[in-house]
């Protein structure tokens, strides 16, 4: 039998599917994997190639491979799926897999570090919270509202909702009490969960000098600055900022034909997080005095002259990607007025 040089994985939560092939591009190999024999089956095989899908669990069997001394590239899902022929099993998946990675022009994910998965599950668990009191707060309106008690929208309002509910003044029937006294219990829970993570959050940005020098561009935040950081990961795998750009969703759509270019809105594909808190970040420049002093300076008053203020706000999270790819790459402090150095 010939020797393995790439291999497709499939992965799962108990049985993995490996495909196999030589440097011919003939199958050689074609077996499945209990989760228990992985590690020992990938460190008898010669250094080669493994492709995975870029989904759950892939960064943790990318580092276990690569310690094992294999190359490991993950490919985002979408870019595997033009490669299954026909059907849908685990067999189909692996051969997809192990002939997309094969392609010269095919992008691939880094490998994130232990570290990064947890500044993500930071802001990933943070994220759920927020949602959750949301939702809370939400009810707790609207529960209130079925007994006549209307409050103003933001905090004020939630605070004198509860201290509504907490009041014994307040004249609402003892089990309905009860039952928003649970859901003001719940809120006041989750404000206290979300405060401990964003301490966390916090001192993991102290941590990184990556998040620091992102913190410097104006319109990005610490946890803008920690959530880039941590899922970009190595700037150097997109060829310029457009890429990255690019890569979040914030360029416009193209349905150009015939040498006319046809731009529609930006494709928001990507990191939904990442995109939220870029544009979060260009609409806080809006606010007030910040305008003047917006990043982009009379290239941003132009624009907001002649667009309305949303679509200049997402056209100002593109250029904050840009710089952020630049000062990744470059590993450099935001500066206002630089000027590139030609070659």
């Amino acid at each position: 039998m010939k020797e393995v040089t790439t291999i497709g994985l499939d992965l799962a939560k108990n049985v993995f599917q490996v495909h196999g092939v030589d440097c011919e591009g003939h199958a050689v190999e074609k077996r499945q994997l209990k989760r228990e024999k992985m590690l020992g089956y990938f460190s008898e095989l010669p250094k080669c190639t493994i492709g995975i899908e870029a989904c759950a669990t892939a960064h943790y069997w990318g580092r276990e491979l690569a310690k094992l001394g294999h190359e490991v590239r993950l490919i985002p899902p979408s870019y595997v799926k033009p490669y299954v022929r026909r059907g849908k099993n685990d067999a189909v998946d692996a051969a997809a897999i192990c002939e997309a990675v094969t392609r010269p022009h095919m992008r691939f994910v880094a490998v994130k570090t232990e570290g990064q998965q947890a500044t993500l599950m930071l802001h990933k668990v943070r994220d759920l919270l927020v949602k959750q009191r949301t939702q809370a707060i939400n009810a707790l309106r609207a529960h209130l509202a079925e007994f006549g008690f209307v409050f103003p929208i933001g905090n004020v309002g939630v605070a004198r909702a509860i201290e509504a509910v907490q009041s014994a003044a307040t004249q609402i029937l003892e089990g309905a009490r009860c039952a928003l006294q649970a859901l003001v219990a719940q809120i006041v829970s989750f404000e206290t969960q979300i405060k401990t993570l964003e301490k966390q959050i916090a001192a993991a940005h102290k941590q990184s000098t990556e998040s620091q020098l992102l913190a410097t561009i104006p319109g990005i935040g610490v946890l803008t600055a920690s959530a880039l950081a941590a899922t970009v990961g190595d700037a150097q795998q997109f060829k310029s900022g457009r890429e990255l750009a690019a890569w979040l969703g914030l360029t416009p759509r193209q349905n150009s034909s015939g040498g006319k270019e046809r731009l529609g809105g930006i494709t928001r594909q990507g990191n939904a997080t990442l995109r939220r808190l870029l544009v979060m970040g260009a609409l806080g420049q809006l606010r007030g005095n910040k305008r003047d002093k917006a990043m982009g300076g009379a290239w941003f008053k132009a624009l907001l002259e002649r667009k309305p203020p949303k679509l200049a706000a997402v056209a100002l999270a593109n250029k904050m990607a840009r710089v952020a790819w630049a000062v990744m790459a470059r590993r450099q402090a935001y500066q206002e007025n630089h000027k590139p150095v030609l070659a």
